[in-house]
């Protein structure tokens, strides 16, 4: 039976899904396209509920037949593309439960980011990405930066968000300084440092601040860095995209260590 109406009950509440504030009452969201469920499935994470259009199905036999959903729909076109994001779906999503909250390990020697008001959800998909790339630990999220599972930050991920351990922080100075206590480098990216990032020892367990798109990051975290760095920049350029600056940072972190 095919799932046609948009008054159904479960699409009701699937299309809820779309807003943060529902991901965050429901403790689910949402995975859109066959490349997360893909995703999802080679990292074992489990689905609630799948919803399909027939087509798909057609074109993807085995991967329907190898999904462990706890709940599988036949939907029509229509209903795909309202559940759905995005402008053209391909004809799956499915929902998931949120991530359990463990805390990423940066002891003896790892680095983290720590990253306070980022708003994009591009960006930050693109920082996991990046951060993935380049085997940095995990990432420590303010509580009041873009959520998580925000379907944007998942697709801009490009899948790689099911291998990055990621914290959301009720205090993200409260978890820095006691990451410091531990004896974890803390480093801030500030405009005006004399020190450029290259310049820093990035042998030793570090903890990464970013800031804000616009604002850069609050005087209470840039005061708690052990060191203050810069990218060096043209003065005819004002800034760097956040996820840029992290990609520079987390590619030196790893130069060092293999060097």
């Amino acid at each position: 039976m095919m799932l046609t109406s948009l008054q159904n009950p479960l699409i009701k509440q699937l299309r809820k899904l779309q807003q943060a504030k529902h991901r965050r009452l429901q403790q689910q969201f949402l995975l859109e396209g066959t490349h997360l469920i893909e995703e999802a499935s080679r990292h074992q994470y489990p689905l609630h509920v799948l919803c399909h259009t027939p087509a798909w199905g057609d074109r993807h036999p085995q991967l329907l037949r190898q999904l462990q959903a706890q709940r599988t729909e036949v939907v029509s076109e229509d209903v795909l593309n309202a559940l759905a994001t995005t402008v053209n779906p391909d004809g799956v999503l499915a929902t998931a439960p949120q991530p359990p909250s463990s805390s990423p390990q940066l002891l003896p020697s790892g680095v983290g980011f720590a990253l306070e008001r980022l708003q994009d959800p591009g960006n930050l998909g693109t920082l996991i990405r990046t951060a993935v790339a380049a085997e940095i630990q995990g990432i420590w999220l303010s509580h009041d930066s873009v959520d998580r599972t925000s379907p944007k930050v998942l697709r801009a991920s490009a899948g790689t968000w099911f291998q990055m351990p990621m914290l959301p922080c009720e205090n993200l100075i409260t978890t820095v300084q006691t990451y410091q206590t531990q004896g974890v480098q803390v480093v801030a990216t500030c405009l005006d440092s004399p020190l450029p990032y290259w310049n820093v020892n990035w042998k030793q367990p570090s903890l990464i601040l970013l800031g804000n798109e616009g604002a850069g990051l609050s005087p209470q975290l840039l005061e708690l860095a052990d060191v203050q760095v810069t990218i060096p920049i043209s003065p005819n350029a004002e800034s760097l995209n956040v996820a840029i600056a992290a990609a520079l940072l987390a590619f030196e972190v790893k130069r060092q260590r293999q060097g």
